[in-house]
């Protein structure tokens, strides 16, 4: 990536930095509420995969929230796949609530991911996805529901995450399981440590893939090193 595109990106980042403390937002009987982030990433890693071809990242979210645990909202970021798209806009909603008094929590929902301008790849797809965590655990599965890529529907993405606070700071690592009905699969882990400072969060993560996820994406699984100092509201 050259300068003049990693300035722009950085521009735009302190504009989003700026912006984003005027997003939130409460409703008189406290019931609703709305929340913001932004970041900018060395580079964006989904699930072991770069999707900026090694090249850095802006993203931002804007999400909608109900006291009795629903949620709505949208995400995005820029993306690099050597074709038409240089944009991934995430539409979810879903309900997230304690278990009673058990010390259990899940999350169940459902996300779009749109990539507006792929004319030459079927890229979009839809997941169902659904967690259940218990203390500093959480194991996730997500499935394809639907794809312009018919390949990959019916599609299961398995995970294991855990993270833990030791004083200022926080450690997380996880652990998925990509399982592609047309007969593939490869696993992806990754380890990291993330602190607030002056009111930003800043995130060290190192990710990569097991043989197979060499094997199905070449240099786009290589292990990497993800730096993001992000903002929340």
């Amino acid at each position: 990536m050259n300068l003049k595109k990693i300035s722009m990106l950085c521009l735009a980042a302190s504009t989003a930095f700026a912006a984003s403390s005027a997003m939130a937002w409460e409703s008189a009987d406290g019931a609703w509420s709305t929340s913001a982030n932004v970041a900018l990433s060395s580079e964006y890693v989904f699930r072991g995969i770069t999707q900026t071809d090694s090249d850095p990242a802006i993203s931002g979210g804007f999400d909608l929230n109900h006291t009795t645990g629903a949620y709505a909202g949208a995400w995005a970021s820029n993306v690099d796949f050597g074709d038409d798209a240089s944009i991934e806009i995430d539409y979810y909603a879903g309900f997230a609530s304690d278990i009673a008094d058990t010390g259990f929590s899940y999350d169940v929902g459902a996300i779009y991911y749109d990539y507006p301008g792929a004319s030459d790849l079927s890229l979009d797809f839809t997941e169902v996805y659904g967690s259940l965590s218990y203390s500093f655990l959480t194991a996730g599965v997500a499935y394809t529901i639907d794809a312009d890529d018919k390949n990959y529907e019916d599609s299961v993405y398995y995970s294991l995450d855990a993270a833990h606070d030791i004083g200022m700071f926080s450690l997380a690592a996880g652990v998925g399981y990509y399982d592609y009905d047309f007969g593939e699969d490869y696993t992806n882990y990754h380890v990291g440590v993330s602190t607030e400072v002056v009111g930003l969060g800043v995130d060290l993560t190192y990710t990569d893939t097991d043989n197979n996820g060499d094997d199905l994406f070449g240099t786009a699984a290589d292990s990497t090193f993800i730096f993001t100092v992000s903002k929340s509201m």
